[in-house]
């Protein structure tokens, strides 16, 4: 089941995240570490309503932000559609030992479903250029990759920005 995250879901959500980032770590995909993602931007997607968890079995095993705010950083991209009508993905994490079952999938499928049902032009996202599997993962989904921005204090390398157009 996929609902909104409430405040009580926070500790749950940031040891999902945590778990991940040591996974990429062991990967050698530098990706998520102690700035990223953090507290207070989870507590800013609950205000907005924007952060979503997985639950199997009543346990939560992952989440996601469908938002509609695009961040300064994605200003110098040329996006394929205007930027007023758009839902931008971040933070999509699913607990290391459910990977690979098909539960990113899901998400990214009721995010999209989110997107198209409430009329949205296209959803947007950035993925960690080092990360090729998630990499894999988008363009398998048909996001075309239109460039790429920097987040400093998570790595020097950049992150590739999508977009999937309706």
């Amino acid at each position: 089941m996929i609902r909104k995250a409430v405040l009580k879901d926070i500790d749950i959500i940031l040891e999902i995240t945590k778990a991940c980032a040591v996974k990429m770590v062991l990967n050698n995909i530098y990706q998520w570490n102690e700035f990223y993602p953090n507290k207070q931007a989870f507590l800013r997607d609950i205000d907005c309503e924007e952060l979503f968890v997985l639950e199997i079995d009543e346990s939560i095993i992952g989440c996601i932000t469908i938002s509609t705010f695009m961040d300064e950083e994605y200003a110098p991209i040329s996006w394929l559609t205007a930027g007023s009508n758009n839902i931008y993905i971040h933070r999509l994490a699913i607990h290391p030992i459910h990977q690979g079952a098909g539960y990113a999938q899901h998400l990214m499928d009721y995010a999209e479903t989110y997107a198209k049902n409430k009329h949205f032009d296209s959803v947007r996202l950035d993925t960690f250029s080092q990360n090729s599997r998630n990499i894999k993962f988008y363009e398998l989904r048909g996001y075309k990759r239109l460039g790429e921005i920097y987040f400093p204090k998570q790595s020097e390398h950049p992150f590739f920005c999508y977009e999937l157009v309706f």
